[in-house]
């Protein structure tokens, strides 16, 4: 799969010709120098957007030929997504935020309201519900924001630069979470400068121009699965 941008002289090659699988229940960090294509590799996998050429699919769907109505049905079902800089509406509660993707999904109100309660206590933020996010610490808000990321029970979570904008508490406390992500079986797809945060990962890929280096298992194999992401170039 390729994703280029420009032509000719002003070319920019932001994805160079990769082929990957990520299977069910695998978590997978990819790191590399600024520049080199993460995030766009991050966006392509979640249908965020389309490669210039090759296939992606996800969870038996072939993303890269699905129309935009179709893809953001998937993006509900399958993905989970979580940004570096939290993305939370400044006028929504805690539970709010957590609860506004199960309601956009069709989920009842009571129902969504429950999910969200749960999913609060499980990042441990359970007595922190009707918080705003100004009355939140940055480790805090990125936890509501890895909760949000599971109200809709995702195939696969995304994560970018998770833990670039928090203090050393807050970072450990977010690794925390995705050690109990990736012990609970959660598929998990990070970008990520931080070594420690690699480190909570099966396997790490690191990426330069645009290509893959370097294809690491950072843990003991696990049984085979389903595949749940291809990409062919």
């Amino acid at each position: 799969m390729s994703k280029e941008y420009g032509e000719r002289q002003s070319l920019v090659r932001a994805v160079d010709n990769v082929d990957m699988a990520v299977r069910a229940g695998h978590s997978v960090a990819v790191m590399g120098p600024s520049g080199c294509g993460k995030s766009t590799l991050l966006h392509l996998l979640g249908g965020m957007d389309r490669p210039t050429r090759g296939e992606i699919w996800l969870a038996g769907h072939r993303l890269d030929v699905l129309g935009e109505r179709a893809l953001a049905r998937l993006r509900r079902a399958h993905v989970g997504f979580v940004f570096q800089s939290f993305h939370l509406m400044d006028e929504l509660s805690a539970v709010e935020s957590v609860e506004f993707p199960a309601l956009l999904a069709g989920c009842g109100r009571r129902r969504a309201r429950r999910r969200a309660v749960e999913l609060l206590e499980q990042v441990g933020l359970g007595d922190r519900a009707n918080h705003l996010p100004s009355e939140l610490s940055g480790g805090q808000r990125q936890r509501v924001a890895i909760a949000r990321a599971l109200a809709n029970a995702p195939s696969l979570i995304l994560a970018d630069e998770p833990t670039g904008n928090l203090d050393s508490a807050a970072t450990r406390d977010v690794l925390r979470l995705f050690e109990k992500l990736r012990v609970a079986g959660q598929t998990l797809v990070m970008v990520t400068h931080d070594p420690r945060t690699a480190a909570t990962a099966d396997r790490l890929i690191t990426m330069h121009d645009g290509a893959f280096v370097d294809d690491t298992a950072l843990s003991p194999a696990q049984a085979p699965a389903a595949s749940l992401i291809d990409l062919e170039g």
